[in-house]
C-alpha cells in the first residue's frame, strides 16, 4: 500500500469508529484525540481493525506512534507496503 492508501484506509476506521466526527478537516500532524473524540478504547479498536483487515501487529510500546495521521502513516508505511488494496 502507498502512503496514501494507508490514509484512506486510516480514515474509513476512524469513520466506522467515529461516525459523528467530520474527517473532511482532519489536521494530519495534530493529534487523532485533540480533533476527534477518542477515547482509549476508540484507540485500541483502531488498532484492532488493522490488526483484523491487514494482519498487521501493533505492539503495546509503538501506539505512540499512532498518535496523528502523519505518524501512523509513517509507522505503517513499511508495514503495509507489500499489502495489495
Amino acid at each position: 500500500m502507498t502512503p496514501a492508501e494507508i490514509r484512506e484506509e486510516i480514515l474509513d476506521i476512524l469513520e466506522d469508529i467515529s461516525p459523528d466526527d467530520d474527517m473532511e478537516n482532519l489536521d494530519d500532524d495534530q493529534s487523532f484525540r485533540e480533533q476527534l473524540e477518542l477515547d482509549s478504547m476508540d484507540f485500541l479498536d483502531i488498532v484492532m481493525e488493522l490488526r483484523k483487515r491487514h494482519r498487521v501487529q501493533i505492539p503495546e510500546e509503538d501506539y505512540g506512534n499512532l498518535a496523528s495521521m502523519n505518524s501512523t502513516v509513517a509507522y505503517l508505511e513499511p508495514k503495509m507496503k507489500d499489502i495489495v488494496k
